[in-house]
């Protein structure tokens, strides 16, 4: 029944059906793992499988003799059964596919005629493996080989009817499993016509088969990914076939420039070898300049795009590149310009323009890169205001062809002035038109279809919030500039209203005391403290510095003694206790601010203690601190007000007497100083504060 042949025939069939079986087996891999349970995925897995047993069957059998065994046509008749029932499933309308087994009456008929006709076939197989020439000494000639060709007609009429029924917007999702199933039944259809005619199989068209098979596993493949109604969730990554297909493409490109110069050589006779090696320098230099060329690789990536794959983008490769691209911090590059670039990039476009929404109402170029445009747009121009009514992306290209798509919108000179002006992309925030994009023509001129519409849109919206954000960083920067300089006002206001009052008492007290010598000279020695304080204040507030910047050791002693002295103008009189031992402890603190807190909680302590009461100010020791604790018998505080209120800025029970800063300016001063305030109070029974600060070493 077949036709024996010289040895390297044997090496053929080896290494045809073994490459078959190999590719079948990586298939494999991805559909067992991508499998999710339904009947149609799992119909697909089994045909694979055993296409794959019955190519390795082939490939082991070629290794040692050409000799029919019952296991390669078994395999072969499953093989073919499977695909028969594959592609009556895909006949049935997908509205009718929730159930897995259900056919329509005549579907279901011929369904069980190929069954009925593979058994047979099977049958036969084995009769004349357990009685050879059984039925060509009965009927005169042998039904297996004719048994195979009607599968193989069978095939090519059900690829061809499902070709035919599927709707053409949807062809596109079969028609490469229609041409790898295809092409093996036409073969197969080949082999055995020509095996009928001629008595036995040819043993090269048998070892040619097994390279048409590897060369429709791709094809294959590629309906597999288009198509996850089988449940089959196979990626093929778009990096991996570009760069496999343009490492093909080059590897045929030199192998057909390596067989030109060879006739060159061979026909040029002296100049033969130079000939041969100008033209394959020229050839390399040819293939390196389309390897590097950008509008080479743009159109064989929409290439690539509209015939292998079901979606034109890798949406997570998009994404990620998109995202690295505004979150990349570069010197030379702000972040508009990368939102320019990030978009462009989608779509191979070299470069844009980008206009931001300014207060006055109009549009003001932000950014641009590698195009040249106009400044502002006003936000009343009439492109703007359809973009901004109808969300929509403006392709040029589309408008020109098919202008009474955009409802009678009339393009602006300003854009018809941009060379090459492609497309206009609004970027929303929210429900706000917050800026506009505009991009040349691509590197590849492409079309524009709902699915790059969706994207650029997405993108377009993660870009206004990046820019957004960038804004509002900005405008909190300032505000926090602003900030600083008005808390540095406000300590120097309260301070000033400390000076003030000082003041205040000795001009009330002078018409008095005017004539006593010794008040004269503690008025002049208040005047002269109050002056230096303003002063200070003055030039703290001129250069904005921060309250805390003194290296200097201060004696904490004598500031005390100094705000005791000062506040004994007024009942209850605040009395110090402290021992010699704390006569020489040192901080590094400014002196003026470290006497204006202490000062301003003995003042809190007079004012919340009737004058008949007492006010006690202690220096402690304790461990790495020293501990001020100033002590009083006053109306006190609740838990509640000194966790919620005490420490809270401009938060204040005096009124208009105060300004809420002092507790709050307290408590910022010691932390600057690494130290720290702790206040316990009971309503009724007094108030203590111990203000904690660092000794100086």
């Amino acid at each position: 029944m077949m036709e024996q042949t010289i040895g390297w025939s044997v090496n053929i069939g080896v290494i045809a059906y073994g490459l078959a079986g190999l590719a079948y087996l990586g298939f494999l891999v991805l559909l067992v793992t991508s499998w999710r349970g339904r009947l149609q995925g799992g119909l697909f897995l089994a045909a694979c499988i055993v296409t794959m047993l019955w190519a390795a069957t082939l490939a082991i059998q070629s290794l040692y003799d050409y000799s029919f065994s019952l296991p390669i046509f078994l395999l072969k008749i499953i093989r073919d059964g499977l695909w028969f029932w594959f592609l009556l499933r895909l006949l049935v309308p997908v509205s009718d596919q929730e159930s897995a087994w259900r056919l329509s009456p005549g579907l279901r008929k011929l369904g069980h005629v190929l069954l009925l006709l593979c058994s047979i076939l099977a049958l036969i197989h084995v009769v004349e493996w357990r009685w050879p020439g059984v039925f060509s000494g009965f009927i005169g000639f042998d039904l297996r080989l004719p048994g195979h060709l009607v599968l193989a007609i069978i095939g090519l009429a059900l690829v061809e009817q499902l070709f035919r029924n599927t709707h053409p917007q949807q062809r596109w999702a079969i028609k490469y499993l229609c041409l790898g199933l295809g092409v093996g039944f036409a073969y197969d259809f080949y082999m055995y016509a020509d095996a009928v005619l001629f008595g036995r199989i040819d043993i090269h068209i048998w070892d040619a088969r097994g390279f048409v098979q590897l060369l429709s596993v791709p094809l294959i493949a590629v309906a597999a990914a288009r198509n996850p109604v089988w449940s089959l969730d196979v990626f093929v990554s778009r990096g991996v076939v570009f760069h496999s297909v343009a490492v093909l493409a080059a590897g045929a490109y030199l192998l057909i420039m390596a067989a030109g110069g060879y006739f060159i050589r061979y026909w040029g006779g002296e100049w033969g070898a130079i000939a041969q090696l100008i033209f394959l320098f020229g050839a390399a230099v040819v293939l390196l300049a389309l390897l590097f060329s950008g509008h080479i690789r743009s159109r064989f990536k929409v290439f690539l795009s509209k015939h292998f794959f079901s979606y034109k983008y890798d949406y997570r490769d998009e994404w990620l590149n998109f995202t690295a691209a505004l979150g990349t911090e570069s010197s030379d590059q702000n972040l508009r310009e990368q939102v320019i670039q990030a978009m462009a990039n989608i779509v191979d476009s070299p470069g844009g323009i980008l206009w931001l929404k300014d207060d006055p109402g109009k549009y003001t170029l932000a950014a641009s890169w590698n195009l040249l445009g106009p400044q502002n747009v006003k936000i009343d121009d009439p492109l703007i205001v359809f973009v901004r009514d109808k969300g929509w992306l403006v392709d040029l290209n589309e408008y020109y062809h098919t202008p009474e798509i955009y409802n009678g919108l009339k393009i602006p000179m300003w854009i018809e002035q941009i060379p090459k002006a492609w497309l206009l992309i609004p970027l929303f925030q929210g429900s706000c038109l917050c800026g506009l994009l505009l991009l040349p023509q691509p590197r590849a001129s492409r079309e524009i279809n709902w699915e790059d519409r969706d994207l650029l849109k997405t993108a377009a919206s993660q870009a206004a919030s990046y820019l957004a954000l960038a804004e509002a960083s900005t405008a909190l920067a300032a505000a926090r500039q602003f900030e600083a300089f008005n808390r540095l006002s406000a300590y120097v206001v309260h301070d000033l209203k400390n000076v003030v009052g000082q003041l205040s008492l000795v001009s009330a007290n002078a018409k008095r005391f005017g004539q006593n010598p010794a008040f004269m000279a503690d008025a002049m020695l208040t005047v002269e403290n109050s002056v230096t304080k303003m002063q200070k204040m003055l030039a703290q507030l001129r250069q904005g510095r921060q309250l805390q910047q003194s290296t200097t050791a201060v004696k904490v002693l004598p500031v005390v003694e100094e705000v005791i002295r000062q506040r004994s103008v007024r009942r209850p009189l605040p009395q110090l206790i402290s021992g010699q031992t704390h006569a020489e402890v040192l901080v590094i603190a400014e002196r003026e601010r470290l006497a204006a807190v202490i000062e301003h909680i003995v003042q809190n302590a007079q004012e919340a203690t009737s004058d008949d009461g007492w006010i006690k100010v202690r220096l402690v020791l304790a461990e790495q601190n020293i501990v001020i604790e100033i002590e009083d018998s006053g109306c006190g505080m609740d838990e509640k007000f000194i966790r919620d209120r005490l420490f809270k800025p401009f938060d204040t029970t005096k009124g208009n007497a105060g300004m809420g800063i002092g507790a709050y300016e307290c408590r910022e001063f010691l932390r600057g100083i690494g130290g720290d305030v702790h206040v316990a109070s009971t309503p009724g029974m007094g108030t203590l504060f111990q203000l904690c600060i660092p000794k100086a070493e």
